[in-house]
C-alpha cells in the first residue's frame, strides 16, 4: 500500500479564499415559544368554525340529556331506590353546573366593573372633573373594602379625601395608598413568570416544553394579576382576559423581538452567542414580562397618575439576575 502524499485538485476559482468566503450569520433568538403562545391566544376562529363547534356542543348536550333521562327512567322502573339515587346525583351534577356558571358570570361582571372604573377615571382625568374623581375614589374604596392588607391605605385615603382640589390630586392619593402595594405584588408575579419561562426554555431541550410552560405560566400570571387588582377572574374570564391582552400586543407588534432590552439581547448579546438556548430563554422571559406589563395595564382600575408604569427592562433585569451567567 502506497504511503505517498495524494493531491486532490478542487475545481474552485482561484480568488475564493477564507477571507472572501461569505459570512455565516448567527441565528438570532426570536422567543418562538412566546410568539406561538401569542398567536394561539390571539387567534379568532372563523364564523364557520364557531357555528360548527356550537352545533357540536348542542348535539352532544342533547344526546347526553336524553341518555341521562332514559337512564334515570330505566332505574326508576327497575328499582325506585336506585332511581331516587340517580335522580339525586343528577340533581347534584346540574346544581354544580349552575354554580360554576354563576361563578363565571360573577367573575366576568367583576372584570367589567373594574374596566368601567378605569374608563371613568380616564374621563375624570381628561376633563379635570373633581366630582367625578371623588366618585371614582369612593368606588375604589368600596372595591377594596374587604382587603385587610389595604386597611391602612383606606384610612389614609379617608383622612386626605378633603385635601385634594383637583382630579389628579384625588386620584393620585387613591393610587398611592391603595394601588401602590398591589402594583408591587403584580410586579412580583411578572418577575416570577418571566424567570420560570426563561429557566425552562434554557434548560429543557424540548420545543413543546417551551410552548406548554410559556402558555401555562402566562395564563397563571394574568389570572393572578387580575386577582391582585380585585378581578378574581374565572376560567372563561381568564381566557377572555388573556386573549384581550395578547390580541392588543399582537396588534401593536409588541410580541416580537424589537426595542429596549429584548432587541439588544437578541441582536448580539454575549449570552445568546454562548448558548442559543440561553438566549432563547432570555427572549421568552422578556416577552413574558412584556405580557405581564400589558396585563397590569388592563387589570388596573386606575391609570398611572403618580406611579411610573413598570419598565420591561427593569422587570427582566430583576427576574433574571443570577439566573444565567453574566456575559
Amino acid at each position: 500500500m502506497s504511503k505517498r502524499p495524494v493531491l486532490i485538485e478542487l475545481d474552485a476559482p482561484a480568488d475564493v479564499t477564507p477571507a472572501t468566503a461569505p459570512v455565516i450569520a448567527d441565528e438570532v433568538p426570536q422567543g418562538r415559544a412566546m410568539q406561538s403562545v401569542a398567536a394561539i391566544a390571539a387567534h379568532r376562529p372563523s364564523r364557520l368554525a364557531k357555528f360548527f363547534w356550537s352545533a357540536l356542543l348542542a348535539l352532544v348536550s342533547f344526546v347526553a340529556s336524553v341518555a341521562a333521562w332514559d337512564f334515570v327512567n330505566g332505574l326508576l322502573e327497575r328499582s325506585p331506590v336506585l332511581g331516587a339515587v340517580a335522580v339525586g346525583l343528577t340533581g347534584l351534577f346540574v346544581l354544580s353546573l349552575l354554580l360554576i356558571a354563576g361563578k363565571e358570570w360573577l367573575a366576568i361582571g367583576r372584570l367589567k366593573k373594574i374596566d368601567g372604573l378605569r374608563k371613568d377615571a380616564d374621563a375624570a382625568l381628561a376633563g379635570g372633573d373633581l366630582t367625578a374623581s371623588r366618585a371614582v375614589s369612593a368606588r375604589l374604596m368600596t372595591l377594596y373594602a374587604h382587603r385587610p392588607e389595604l386597611e391602612a391605605g383606606r384610612a389614609a385615603v379617608t383622612a386626605r379625601s378633603a385635601d385634594g382640589f383637583d382630579a389628579d390630586a384625588v386620584l393620585g392619593v387613591a393610587e398611592m395608598q391603595l394601588l401602590a402595594p398591589l402594583d408591587a405584588l403584580a410586579r412580583q408575579e411578572v418577575e416570577a413568570a418571566a424567570r420560570r419561562v426563561a429557566t425552562v426554555t434554557a434548560i429543557v431541550p424540548l420545543a413543546l416544553a417551551d410552548l406548554v410552560t410559556a402558555l401555562t405560566s402566562n395564563l397563571r400570571m394574568i389570572r393572578r394579576i387580575a386577582e391582585i387588582y380585585g378581578g378574581r377572574s374565572g376560567t372563561l374570564g381568564s381566557w377572555r382576559l388573556t386573549r384581550a391582552v395578547l390580541t392588543h400586543l399582537v396588534a401593536t407588534g409588541a410580541v416580537a423581538v424589537g426595542d429596549d432590552l429584548i432587541g439588544s439581547i437578541a441582536g448580539g448579546g454575549v449570552l445568546s452567542k454562548l448558548s442559543r438556548r440561553f438566549g432563547e430563554g432570555v427572549i421568552n422571559g422578556a416577552l413574558t414580562a412584556r405580557v405581564g406589563v400589558a396585563a397590569m395595564d388592563v387589570c388596573r382600575p386606575l391609570p398611572y397618575v403618580t406611579q411610573d408604569r413598570p419598565s420591561v427592562t427593569g422587570l427582566v433585569r430583576r427576574a433574571l439576575t443570577g439566573l444565567f451567567p453574566a456575559g
